[in-house]
């Protein structure tokens, strides 16, 4: 481990020699193997960023390497569709999730490679790092941060920075 990687710690996320407060899945932190599709669980491993979204409507272009979130922007996490674990648009004949949402949470996603490109169905998809619905609340196998901590961390990353999550 660097400086430079995120570490999920039982204390926060590590990153630069600052500890953040996080939020992660519900059902806690399981075993690579074990992930699955719904589980609610934080897959344990080490995982590239290898990708950034944002909301143009809401905020400024986070960095360089950020793609905005249109409206049809949607993620899918049906195991049955060719597109599992990848962004994709609407319409959309499976089940997904909206990428642009009422609330703020996907306001700045920061994309992991967990179960990506290659995406075995039913192993989990959308392991984002993002911002959190308040402190302590659990996500459904994400990362999850304040608002604040979140854009200064995406102003200090790159592609390839990892997220390291102790199994």
């Amino acid at each position: 481990m660097t400086p430079a990687d995120l570490v999920v710690t039982p204390m926060g996320l590590r990153f630069l020699g600052r500890r953040f407060p996080c939020s992660i899945g519900r059902a806690g932190i399981v075993a690579s193997d074990d992930k699955r599709e719904g589980d609610g669980a934080t897959p344990a491993g080490v995982h590239r960023l290898v990708g950034m979204l944002y909301r143009p409507d809401r905020m400024a272009q986070p960095a360089g390497w950020a793609e905005p979130i249109g409206p049809a922007d949607l993620w899918s996490d049906d195991p049955r569709d060719r597109d599992y674990n990848h962004m994709v648009r609407a319409p959309h004949g499976f089940s997904h999730e909206c990428l642009r949402r009422p609330d703020p949470m996907y306001d700045l996603i920061l994309i992991t490679g967990w179960n990506w490109p290659d995406a075995e169905p039913g192993r989990g998809s959308a392991i984002f790092l993002h911002q959190w619905r308040r402190p302590g609340a659990p996500t459904a196998g994400c990362v999850a941060l304040s608002r604040h901590d979140l854009h200064w961390v995406a102003l200090r990353i790159a592609p390839g920075t990892r997220l390291i999550v102790p199994g």
